[in-house]
């Protein structure tokens, strides 16, 4: 299995608890593969949300050109799950996020491990623009 490393500058920028529901599993009795990125996207965007950068239509904000998961070990119902977010890589208009998810009950173990390349865009002009510098100071902190 392909892992990937963290960067050795890497900021942790949000830390979420959630609970696994009984409609994230499948036929097979675990965690479907798509929920995994769920769980991802809701750490991504509470995070967004404490920064005040909720995406909008009439704003700038994130965009995900790309995603990954590596499935390490099934999750099933009942439990919550720990996901802590990292932000590294700045350029001008992108930067890299990474995340590890590990079940509460089993603290350290990492069950997935993600993340996605974020591109700073204009919504209505549909471009990418830089950075804003309150979000690479956190990046870089």
């Amino acid at each position: 299995m392909l892992r990937f490393t963290l960067p050795e500058h890497k900021t942790l920028v949000h830390q979420t608890t959630m609970p696994i529901r009984w409609g994230d599993m499948d036929a097979m009795g675990h965690v479907n593969n798509a929920s995994y990125f769920r769980f991802f996207e809701t750490s991504r965007i509470e995070w967004f949300d404490s920064l005040g950068c909720t995406p909008g239509p009439d704003r700038e904000g994130p965009v995900i050109v790309n995603a990954f998961c590596n499935f390490l070990i099934q999750l099933e119902y009942p439990g919550s799950i720990v996901l802590k977010h990292y932000a590294a890589n700045p350029g001008r208009s992108s930067f890299d996020t990474y995340v590890t998810m590990e079940r509460v009950d089993q603290p350290g173990v990492i069950h997935a491990e993600g993340g996605a390349k974020v591109v700073w865009t204009d919504f209505r002009a549909q471009k990418s623009v830089p950075i804003p510098d309150f979000v690479r100071a956190l990046i870089l902190a």
